[in-house]
This record gives C-alpha cells, sequence and structure tokens, in this order.
C-alpha cells in the first residue's frame, strides 16, 4: 500500500511545547485488509529512519482475528471462515472489524525517552479521556492492559517496539457486529465481556467519524500537539 495515497495531516507542536519534538503526522486510512497494514508497519519499524516523523494511523479492518506472539491456539474456540493471523505484538487474541476504530500510533519511542509501559498508560488514558466527552467512564485493570466499561471491554491494547519505533497499537469498539468475539476467550480471558461505544450512547449516523476525531485528538494531545479541527 501506498501511504501517500491517502489523507494524512500534519499535527502542530503546541505552544510552549518541547522544541525537540519531532514531526507528527495522522493518517487516516479507512477500512483496509489487516495484513498489508502489518507489513507496512513492521517494514517502518524495520527500516528505522531517525529523522522520520512520527505518525498516528487511524483506520478500520475487514474482519480478522490477530494472535499475539505469545498467544495460546485453545483461546481461539471457533473462527467459522474469519481468518486468524500469527502477529508479533505482545497479548492473546482479539478480533478486528468494521465499524472499529484502529489506531496504530509508529512513534520513535526512543527518541521522546517513552518506556513501553508509559505509552500503554498513555493509550489507555486517550481512549478514556475519549469516552468522558460521550459521558461515559472508563477504567483500565492491573494486568489486563485495555479500557473497560462496565466490566465490559470496549478498548485492547497489543504493543511492540523494534529499533526503538513503536507499531501496532489499540483498537477501539465503536459500532460493530460483536458476535465474532464469541469465537474467542478475547485477550486470553474466558467469558470476558465486550462492550461498544454505539451500545452506550444515542444513536448517530456520524459515530465512527466523531469517534475518530475525538481519538486522534486526545492522543496528539497526550504527546504535545494541537487537536486538529
Amino acid at each position: 500500500m501506498l501511504l501517500n495515497d491517502y489523507k494524512w495531516t500534519q499535527a502542530t507542536p503546541r505552544a510552549g511545547a518541547d522544541a525537540s519534538l519531532p514531526g507528527m503526522k495522522l493518517r487516516r486510512l479507512g477500512l483496509q485488509d489487516y495484513s498489508p497494514i502489518f507489513k507496512s508497519m513492521r517494514y517502518l519499524a524495520e527500516h528505522a529512519d531517525p529523522e522520520r516523523d512520527d505518525e498516528i494511523w487511524l483506520l478500520s479492518h475487514k474482519p480478522v482475528y490477530t494472535q499475539g506472539q505469545a498467544g495460546r491456539a485453545e483461546h481461539i474456540l471457533n473462527p467459522q471462515a474469519i481468518p486468524v493471523v500469527q502477529v508479533d505484538r505482545g497479548g492473546q487474541v482479539t478480533y478486528h472489524g468494521p465499524g472499529q476504530l484502529v489506531c496504530y500510533p509508529l512513534l520513535n519511542v526512543r527518541r521522546r525517552k517513552l518506556g513501553v509501559r508509559a505509552l500503554v498508560e498513555l493509550l489507555e488514558q486517550a481512549v478514556i479521556a475519549t469516552l468522558l466527552d460521550f459521558g461515559i467512564t472508563g477504567e483500565t485493570r492491573v494486568n489486563a492492559p485495555g479500557v473497560y466499561v462496565n466490566n465490559a471491554k470496549i478498548a485492547a491494547l497489543g504493543l511492540r517496539i523494534k529499533n526503538g519505533w513503536s507499531y501496532h497499537g489499540l483498537s477501539f469498539n465503536i459500532n460493530m457486529d460483536l458476535s465474532p468475539f464469541a469465537g474467542i476467550n478475547p485477550c486470553g480471558f474466558a467469558d470476558l465481556e465486550v462492550t461498544q461505544l454505539a451500545d452506550l450512547v444515542p444513536p448517530d449516523p456520524a459515530l465512527m467519524q466523531v469517534a475518530s476525531r475525538v481519538l486522534g485528538n486526545k492522543l496528539l494531545q497526550q504527546l504535545g500537539y494541537d487537536p486538529l479541527v
């Protein structure tokens, strides 16, 4: 895939930000097959360019299960016709599909002096801040990365760091068919309930677009940039 074929925006460091803050591009990639995106972000990490801007990719995937590098086969219960892709992120199995907002932060964490735990917390807090804009209280759990609402998981996290760059990221359930989650133990937890934003707010045909804008802005602010209009 050619990234520059898709819409992207250059973010502006906020007033008073560290002068060494790197450039930041936010890309909106629409609905994508999983494998080309995975290969693209892995390629960028494997061919690390210390001068390259950091990037945030926002998109959705066609139906796919992804199994983390330490994933256990018994957590894939009944995939039916949905493909299962083995990947190199942390964590167990999860599901991606249309109506789910996926965010991949491709950040030079070495340049930012940003540890993995701090990046996980930053992503979690961006989701929690997004939920608050919709009047919803989200929470985290010890030893179970992600964000939960009323004991049900609404956002999952899994990262990989290579050559000082992060890739993979978070998936945030917005307005999707949740039934494929029944084919797995989500994130390796049997009987874990999942939820989505559409079930917690009044109907809105533009919910995905609104949530994408809000989450993108929350992430930019967390990382030291002005929100985009």
